[in-house]
């Protein structure tokens, strides 16, 4: 078993995710906050805000928290100014590890981030010294329940995606990444609306690691993933499915 998805879900059926949900909207709101204010607030001509609102609506936050969120960023209220930010380093076992983070203090969110690396056996690194062992591609991702594996590959392929990996919780579509727009549209027309739809980090090569090194490595990444400023976690981690049990039971 290996990835970040896979990482998400374990921590999901251990029941972390249910005290987060007031992190989660405040990482959704960010994000609709910047992509308002870096392109159009019309949805139809902004897919990074198109895929904000998707994902919004998939956590069940209101629709008038969505539109102050947009508003903000348009510049109809004032608000602040989030950066956007991407760290790099290595994990337990050298597990490399991307971070984007919004931020509206830099100084902040890189002593945060240091910090965490250094407490759970990892090392910062400089800008582009991890990102060369993944793939910048776009991925759809939807819930198991829109259609067996075989009925997604079918679609996925007929649109152009390069593959589709499924699981019980969702199917995950990948594509180049100038394809991501066309992909999910035709995606959208034949099984509606995505859970998601965004540019994401995909390893090229994997780094196996110990049941030591995995305990260290999610704790890293729980911590990461509780700062308000960190929005997504790319890893390239892998172990077997005998460890991966064992840690999930």
């Amino acid at each position: 078993m290996a990835g970040h998805s896979q990482f998400k879900n374990i921590m999901h059926r251990k029941g972390a995710q249910d005290k987060k949900r007031a992190k989660v909207f405040t990482k959704l709101i960010r994000e609709l906050t910047t992509a308002a204010r870096t392109g159009l607030p019309d949805p139809a001509a902004n897919p990074r805000l198109r895929a904000a609102i998707m994902a919004s609506k998939q956590a069940n936050m209101s629709k008038d928290t969505v539109d102050r969120a947009i508003k903000r960023g348009a510049g109809g209220e004032d608000g602040d100014n989030y950066e956007e930010v991407r760290y790099e380093g290595y994990g337990p076992g050298g597990v490399a590890v991307i971070v984007e983070a919004l931020t509206d203090n830099r100084n902040r969110t890189a002593s945060d981030v240091r910090a965490a690396f250094t407490k759970y056996g990892g090392n910062l690194g400089e800008t582009n010294s991890v990102s060369f062992m993944f793939d910048r591609v776009g991925q759809v991702t939807y819930p198991a329940s829109v259609g067996d594996a075989d009925t997604m590959f079918e679609a996925a392929v007929e649109a152009g995606a390069d593959n589709v990996e499924s699981s019980e919780e969702e199917h995950a579509v990948t594509c180049g990444f100038e394809g991501l727009i066309p992909v999910r549209d035709a995606l959208e027309q034949r099984f509606g609306a995505p859970a998601s739809a965004k540019f994401v980090f995909k390893p090229k090569v994997m780094a196996p690691i110990d049941e030591e090194a995995a305990v260290s490595l999610f704790k890293l990444l729980e911590a990461l993933e509780d700062s308000d400023d960190v929005q997504t976690v790319f890893v390239n981690f892998e172990v077997s499915d005998e460890v991966m049990a064992r840690l999930s039971a």
